[in-house]
């Protein structure tokens, strides 16, 4: 078992420090891990609130209304759900040294990138590139 790096309350990463040292990783997989917590706390309640929900509504309109908002809840779940995969993966990532490096480049992923989007696996120029390609290739 590895020992709990340790991290002050107002750690930010920094460009001045070495790429992916044991504190960024450590941020970062903290982030995550909270990041996780949240999204399956969101879930926890969303399935409660669709169990105490299920009534009969006798107007028409209100219970197209209420199942309307149900599918939305259940779509944003979904793509919830998802995330719960990526956030995995980038845990994943961190415990194999892959974690804070481009997939496609290999090139480190920038922190203010890996601060707004913890799950990123490509630099900004390549999710790019990988973006105008895939429009390309849509559009035919």
């Amino acid at each position: 078992m590895k020992s709990e790096t340790f991290l002050p309350e107002d750690y930010r990463p920094a460009e001045d420090e070495p790429f992916m040292n044991a504190r960024q990783l450590e941020y970062f997989r903290r982030k995550l891990w909270q990041w996780k917590e949240d999204i399956l706390a969101d879930s926890r309640d969303t399935i409660e609130g669709l169990q105490d929900g299920a009534r009969n509504i006798p107007d028409v309109t209100d219970r197209a209304s209420e199942e309307t908002d149900r599918a939305l809840e259940l779509r944003t779940r979904d793509r919830q759900r998802k995330l719960v995969a990526k956030i995995d993966a980038a845990l994943r990532r961190i415990e194999t040294g892959e974690y804070g490096y481009c997939e496609k480049t290999g090139d480190p992923i920038s922190l203010k990138r890996l601060d707004a989007r913890p799950i990123a696996t490509m630099t900004l120029e390549a999710q790019e590139r990988h973006e105008r390609r895939e429009k390309v290739h849509r559009d035919d």
